[in-house]
């Protein structure tokens, strides 16, 4: 994933995940005060590592939903994000946590979340990952993530309405989505995400021709936007599932022998294809379950370009790293 204003970074990493928030200290004995007295900013952000991450974070966030922020001393717009992160996790006074890890000291974590751009915020509560945005959003945008986040309610504007769009096209509404879209666009002719979106949406017809020149519209300055890079993955999966063959041949050859793994990667293509994205990640997930090391980690690489093309936010996305972060772990 690339998020718009991010800086990229390697694809692939070797490691672990997991992680729960331990705390840190107060700085300070508590002095008397009322009952419902608000947490220390040193309570509220840390630093964390590989080794901690599961005490940092996962455990954490069964207390309180934790933010952590994946950054790099040499990523320009992680500078941009992470003080106003700060800022705004400490207005919200206790109703949420900031850890941060820096991905150039350890890069397992995000390597095997399949995050390869930078900034990124993954939201864990109840020790999953539930939620994220990519980028070095504004102070308004980062307040109605995580107002979003802890139960509150912000009012209707853009993001909101290109989430609805994007909530019908995930529920199959291709048509009902391409009209939010294009009333986006309307409005906003340079809107990259209502643009990438119309493209996702022929895709989903099976309109590639039609999704291609869409995303050729976009200039080569803004091709890493998240949005678009999903949507170009998405087309790129769509255009390999294509010069496959019928799925029933590659469930011929499982049944015949289960440890053909090129069968059954290529039947995880081609479900995917259908929209049948448990299936196809369940099939990826059980060929690195047999042999991680399988063409160059080559299921592993091929579930982080779904992640991609369904989006950081999609249920199959949260749902298929919960899975492969319970494999890491085993």
């Amino acid at each position: 994933m690339s998020g718009n204003g991010s800086a990229k970074f390697g694809a692939s990493f070797g490691g672990s995940y997991g992680g729960s928030f331990g705390g840190m200290a107060p700085q300070a004995a508590p002095a008397p005060a009322p009952a419902a007295a608000a947490a220390a900013p040193g309570d509220l952000i840390k630093d964390t590592t590989t080794r901690d991450f599961v005490k940092d974070v996962l455990e954490e966030s069964k207390k309180q939903p934790v933010l952590v922020d994946f950054w790099a001393t040499w990523c320009g717009p992680c500078k941009q994000l992470t003080p106003v992160l700060e800022k705004v996790v400490q207005s919200f006074k206790g109703k949420v946590k900031l850890v941060k890890m820096d991905i150039d000291k350890h890069p397992e974590i995000a390597g095997q979340l399949g995050i390869q751009s930078i900034p990124a915020v993954i939201a864990f509560d109840k020790g999953q990952g539930i939620d994220g945005f990519m980028g070095a959003l504004p102070e308004s945008q980062v307040k109605a993530f995580i107002d979003k986040l802890v139960g509150g309610k912000v009012s209707p504007d853009v993001a909101e309405i290109l989430a609805a769009a994007d909530a019908a096209l995930v529920d199959g509404d291709a048509a009902g989505a391409a009209q939010i879209y294009a009333q986006v666009l309307g409005a906003e002719p340079e809107n990259l995400h209502a643009l990438a979106g119309l493209a996702r949406c022929a895709v989903e017809t099976g309109d590639l021709d039609q999704a291609k020149a869409i995303l050729e519209q976009v200039s080569a300055d803004k091709a890493n936007d998240k949005s678009v890079a999903a949507a170009r993955a998405a087309l790129e999966l769509a255009e390999q599932a294509a010069d496959l063959g019928p799925i029933h041949e590659f469930e011929h050859k499982l049944a015949q022998n289960p440890a053909d793994h090129q069968a059954r990667f290529d039947l995880a293509v081609a479900l995917n294809a259908q929209g049948k994205r448990e299936e196809a990640t369940d099939h990826l997930l059980e060929i690195f379950r047999r042999d991680r090391t399988w063409n160059e980690d080559g299921a592993r690489k091929q579930l982080v370009q779904f992640f991609e093309a369904w989006g950081p936010m999609d249920e199959a996305t949260l749902a298929g790293r919960r899975k492969l972060s319970s494999l890491l772990f085993r």
